[in-house]
């Protein structure tokens, strides 16, 4: 009964000591899988731009209006 534990101690040590380990390894996986996750959908998003929806292709032919340098300040008006 003893040796048992002596073994039941050891083992329960082991795991006392090894789990912050296995926490920081599922914590790690867990960021990984957001990351693959989050590149695939930059992917798709990069697919998509380059092939304009309808709407977009009526736009080609229209030009933004010109911003002037000094918006909203002082002279503005001159």
């Amino acid at each position: 009964m003893n040796t048992f534990l002596s073994y039941l101690f050891v083992a329960a040590l082991f795991a006392l000591i090894t789990l912050p380990s296995f926490v920081g390894f599922a914590r790690d996986r867990v960021i990984d899988r957001q990351l693959r996750r989050a590149a695939q959908r930059r992917t798709q998003r990069r697919g998509s731009a380059q092939d304009p929806a309808p709407a977009s292709r009526l736009m080609v032919g229209i030009r933004p209006k010109p911003c002037s340098s000094n918006a909203g300040g002082a002279g503005a008006g001159v």
